[in-house]
């Protein structure tokens, strides 16, 4: 997939694209819906198939005393939409002066003069362009004007009847509910980073973790998980989307080998979220211990799936029963895993 940072000087053969346009944190079945309806157009037409989305989200720019809230940060969201199969992602920088632009001069600038779109594809629900003015009757009837069609989608609703959305799977993580966000979002959570640092008591207690902060990533309710955890190569390795070298004046980086789900090796462990109050800690980090592992995570990126909630973070009054409960949770997290 080729990841583009800006719309203004794509190459001719990426122009006359078919677009599906959103910001798609999450790409949950909705999203899904979306972008493989570009595609089904693209294949029709002939002409490449794009996703057109938003980095950083709108919402951090108009509401940047929010707590995280992302469901995949940019480097999740490039890696999912890639497996879908685009062929280009184009990543418009979010920005005070970006978000002025009047709805008419976005789809005459970004969508007409600069991608050249044949085709458009949104959500029913699409907003854009100054105080959310632009919607899907404006894309409508400035591409029966302009020469590109307009596809809006409806809501794709689960077996309840309730749509799939970003703010369903938020809140079911805020409340613990690992299970049920994976039912709404279509794959298990994931929290992804690099291992930092840490003080090194599990190793000494026996229970060695690898430590991760969450970065703009939504915090889901603390407490202990059962988990799966993927080890991604080391820097350098292997193309990682929007890392390899790219052409400077496009703007242009290219992803290399698909990181697909099911050619990962997923390790089973535990991992505790939280702010560690059996040590007096304050600030929020993933403390993952891998089973029946014994190599050095240090500085290497790992992609945990977050698969069930075991119980609350809670502060022990010695190591002792500390360890005497991570030895429980072990046992629950191996039995849930295997089941």
């Amino acid at each position: 997939m080729r990841i583009f940072r800006h719309y203004q000087t794509l190459p001719e053969d990426t122009r006359g694209a078919v677009v599906a346009i959103g910001n798609f944190d999450g790409v949950h079945p909705g999203h899904r819906t979306v972008i493989n309806e570009a595609g089904l157009i693209a294949h029709d037409l002939g002409v490449p198939w794009a996703v057109l989305t938003f980095e950083p989200h709108p919402r951090r720019l108009f509401q940047p005393d929010q707590p995280p809230f992302r469901l995949t940060p940019f480097r999740a969201k490039a890696r999912l939409i890639e497996a879908m199969g685009v062929d280009i992602l184009i990543v418009q920088r979010f920005n005070k002066a970006f978000s002025m632009l009047e709805a008419k001069d976005f789809v005459l600038g970004a969508l007409v003069k600069g991608i050249n779109a044949s085709h458009i594809v949104s959500g029913y629900d699409f907003v854009f362009g100054h105080n959310r003015s632009g919607h899907c009757d404006l894309l409508l009837a400035m591409g029966e004007k302009e020469g590109f069609g307009f596809t809006a989608v409806n809501a794709i609703k689960d077996e309840t009847g309730a749509a799939y959305s970003s703010t369903r799977v938020r809140e079911r993580l805020m409340a613990g509910d690992a299970r049920g966000a994976a039912a709404v979002l279509g794959r298990d959570f994931e929290i992804e980073g690099r291992v930092i640092r840490g003080e090194k008591r599990g190793r000494g207690i026996g229970f060695p973790t690898a430590n991760l902060t969450l970065g703009s990533t939504l915090r889901p309710m603390n407490g202990v998980y059962a988990v799966r955890v993927a080890v991604q190569e080391a820097p350098g390795e292997a193309a990682r989307p929007g890392v390899s070298s790219g052409n400077q004046k496009s703007g242009e980086t290219r992803t290399g080998t698909k990181e697909e789900s099911d050619e990962e090796q997923w390790l089973p462990g535990v991992a505790n979220l939280g702010v560690r109050p059996t040590f007096g800690g304050d600030d929020i980090v993933l403390e993952v211990f891998l089973f029946d592992f014994d190599g050095d995570l240090y500085a290497k990126r790992l992609r945990v799936r977050l698969i069930d909630h075991l119980r609350p973070e809670k502060k022990f009054d010695g190591i002792d029963d500390l360890k005497a409960q991570i030895a429980l949770d072990s046992a629950r997290a191996k039995e849930i895993l295997a089941a």
